[in-house]
């Protein structure tokens, strides 16, 4: 029972990364994980298959609510003090890399310098950035409504549009294919898509938004 119990909450690993993703910083995705598995654990302890509900739709409010919980407890205080030292650490190589390099060093650079992956870098450069809440009103289509709203959209979807969406991705160049496939076939993270494609996360975070454009576009035409 408890082997059987172990291949369900594993092989739902990647839900509970997909939603600690849409928190917005990878400061606290280590913390995320930790507290959405409580929340995967827990609903797997409370479900029941005649629910008429898939696992996955069952455990995400559970995952959620510990990660809600967890947000409100610590209210960006962890993060903060992270980005703080991180941001020091980085003027300093700056200053000192810009010394030996007579140009200011790139942030492949100073993630080499650092050893930290470089979207560690970018993300605690631009820490102006607040963290986002899943329950923050967006705009879509003039409707508003909240990051909670855009997970797992994919489950919603009409089976014409889910036709041609599989039409426009037939499409894409091989490396863009690879990328989706990844994505959101195979439910890989932005970092193991990037060692799987050989790419940063950075790029295929930047190479994964103009795609989803794309093909926003092309459905939209």
């Amino acid at each position: 029972m408890e082997t059987e119990k172990n291949a369900v909450l594993n092989e739902h690993q990647n839900l509970i990364y997909s939603i600690a993703h849409q928190f917005g910083s990878p400061f606290l995705l280590e913390d995320l994980f930790q507290v959405g598995w409580i929340g995967l654990n827990n609903a797997y302890n409370n479900y029941d298959a005649s629910f008429g509900t898939k696992f996955s739709t069952y455990a995400y409010p559970y995952i959620v609510g510990e990660m809600k919980k967890f947000m409100r407890e610590n209210q960006g205080m962890k993060v903060s003090r992270e980005i703080t030292k991180l941001t020091l650490k980085i003027e300093k190589a700056s200053i000192l890399l810009s010394q030996r390099l007579m140009r200011e060093p790139t942030f492949q650079e100073l993630a080499d310098f650092l050893e930290v992956p470089e979207f560690v870098i970018s993300e605690a450069i631009h820490s102006k950035e607040t963290i986002r809440s899943i329950d923050e009103p967006i705009k879509e289509d003039g409707k508003i409504i909240t990051l909670h709203d855009t997970v797992g959209q994919a489950e919603r979807v009409d089976l014409n549009t889910l036709i041609a969406l599989r039409e426009e991705v037939s499409k894409l160049d091989p490396l863009e294919r690879s990328l989706i496939c990844e994505r959101y076939m195979k439910d890989q993270t932005q970092s193991e898509t990037a060692n799987i494609l050989g790419m940063s996360q950075v790029q295929v975070s930047r190479k994964e938004q103009k795609v989803l454009v794309k093909l926003k576009d092309k459905l939209a035409a």
